[in-house]
């Protein structure tokens, strides 16, 4: 098979998948805009989702690791821990 075969036999195959957000089957064409998602506002979806963080992909080292429950501090702590240093942080 030459390469021009094998590009038009890609050309006529139509690819379909399933929109990652609502399951519709949706045609992997040059004019659907919104691949793989079936439209606008499934594509609006997952992006919410992957800025809200309801979607993360896992980085290497710390994907398993427990993760570091941080101190329970208010603003109020905070500024009386800094009051009772005896130097200054933004003294030159």
């Amino acid at each position: 098979m030459t390469a021009n075969t094998t590009a038009n036999t890609t050309a006529n195959t139509t690819v379909s998948v399933n929109c990652p957000n609502c399951k519709k089957q949706v045609q992997w064409i040059k004019s659907n805009l919104f691949r793989p998602f079936c439209s606008k506002t499934c594509q609006l979806i997952d992006l919410g989702e992957w800025a809200d963080e309801e979607k993360s992909i896992p980085c290497g080292a710390n994907k398993d690791q427990e993760t570091i429950k941080l101190p329970d501090f208010d603003i109020e702590d905070i500024e009386a821990m800094l009051s009772e240093q005896t130097e200054s942080f933004f003294k030159e």
